[in-house]
């Protein structure tokens, strides 16, 4: 049997040091296999993004077991938390673009972190995966000039611009409109089936639940019983 992609074993985590010493997250078991899109929901301040942020090696987990891609990132140093996160894609809610690049150098920015790949090959990868999200029309735009989906499927290509084996993804549809949160998720599932990834995405929008494999239930820090996705 395959080792899982994101595999947690009892993970606690804390915020603050000394009297201020808060327990954020209690004993987090959860296994996400290759290809599964695995939505995160419940209340804000149950935990959600901080799980988030420790699977992406954007913060380093304290206790338990933490393995991504068969790497274990409890104890794990700054630099390996780095080289952990060059696997990953990640999606925003605020989309995160650089207001004085062109949406073709935001997506560029997904491949500068990875070595060996030549400028020109940069850039035509880049294009290709803005054509790919329906912006081929729009290489050389700026943020500004981009409307809040525009600007969300910039995110999505410089996401998976690298073809990256993990993709997370929190409130990506957050401050969309219906038809655009759509367009977004679907868009996020095609690309990531083709490119055979897998999404942890965190959302309080109902209106996508449908696209997800699993759902996983957080509250108090805590995560509730996975349920399958309803088959609409």
């Amino acid at each position: 049997m395959t080792e899982a992609v994101i595999s947690i074993q009892n993970l606690d985590h804390f915020f603050g040091k000394g009297q201020l010493r808060k327990q954020v997250l209690f004993d987090i078991n959860l296994e996400i296999n290759a290809g599964e899109i695995i939505i995160m929901t419940g209340p804000s301040g149950s935990g959600k993004t901080t799980l988030l942020t420790l699977v992406g090696g954007l913060r380093s987990p304290q206790s338990g077991s933490l393995r991504v891609l068969g790497r274990e990132l409890v104890g794990a140093s700054a630099g390996q938390l780095t080289v952990a996160r060059r696997n990953h894609g990640y999606i925003f809610q605020a989309h995160n673009l650089h207001n004085s690049l062109t949406a073709l150098q935001n997506v560029r920015m997904g491949l500068e972190v990875h070595p060996n790949i030549s400028p020109a090959s940069m850039k035509r990868r880049s294009k290709e995966m803005l054509e790919e999200v329906g912006l081929g029309e729009r290489v050389n735009y700026y943020p500004e000039d981009l409307s809040g989906g525009q600007k969300q499927r910039v995110a999505i290509a410089r996401a998976l611009v690298s073809h990256p084996k993990i993709v997370l993804a929190d409130e990506p549809t957050a401050a969309l409109d219906s038809k655009s949160g759509r367009d977004v998720v679907n868009l996020m599932q095609q690309l990531a089936k083709e490119q055979g990834c897998t999404i942890l995405l965190v959302t309080h929008d109902n209106r996508i639940l449908d696209i997800a494999d699993r759902i996983v239930h957080m509250e108090d820090g805590k995560l509730a019983a996975d349920t399958p996705a309803l088959v609409s």
